[in-house]
């Protein structure tokens, strides 16, 4: 099994991260952040990965370094899940609409960390959250998982479906990216023979 545990702690935050990889989507997640909650929720389910993620953060500051560093913590835990890598399908990449919106998410997991990442919200906030916080978690993220991350909302109204796509889009394209290819034998997927 593909699993890892994660624990990070800082002044700012305490996070412990555990996935499966080769799970089902079972999740059981608490950052104290509801609507990331939410969209971690989305990643697990559509992803296929099974995610325990408990976070306490500076909230009293704002929901940044908890977000952010929910982002970092959930990046090392797939790192460290990957290994060499050896194997997997190495890309993914998903469209996925929510009645108005339709986002697009593309991945390579090439052990060099990039986000693209062109989401024009139509509102800075979903109920409390600062959508612009979306961004830094998958900075984190991309930082630590060592992956090149495109993402585009290519159309929306509601801010929050906006949102929703976007994770549900990167849910799908990380299991895709994941999966193992039998074609692959356990192979790494580089003409560099590394990545």
């Amino acid at each position: 099994m593909r699993t890892a545990e994660i624990i990070r702690n800082t002044k700012e935050t305490q996070i412990r991260v555990a996935l499966n990889l080769d799970g089902t989507g079972k999740q059981s997640i608490d950052t104290g952040v509801p609507f990331l909650d939410h969209m971690l929720d989305q990643i697990a389910r559509h992803g296929l990965i099974d995610l325990d993620i408990k976070a306490t953060g500076d909230l009293y500051i704002d929901d940044h370094h908890t977000v952010e560093d929910v982002g970092i913590t959930i990046g090392q835990a797939l790192a460290k899940a990957l290994g060499d890598k050896a194997g997997i399908r190495r890309y993914g990449h998903s469209y996925v609409p929510l009645d108005e919106a339709l986002s697009r998410v593309v991945i390579d997991l090439s052990g060099r960390p990039g986000l693209i990442f062109e989401v024009p919200y139509t509102r800075a906030r979903v109920g409390n959250f600062d959508v612009d916080l979306s961004r830094e978690f998958f900075q984190g993220l991309v930082n630590h998982a060592w992956m090149t991350l495109h993402i585009d909302n290519l159309r929306g109204i509601n801010a929050h479906h906006q949102c929703e796509t976007v994770f549900k889009a990167f849910g799908r394209a990380l299991r895709m990216a994941v999966e193992p290819d039998p074609r692959q034998a356990g192979a790494i997927p580089s003409t560099k023979g590394v990545l």
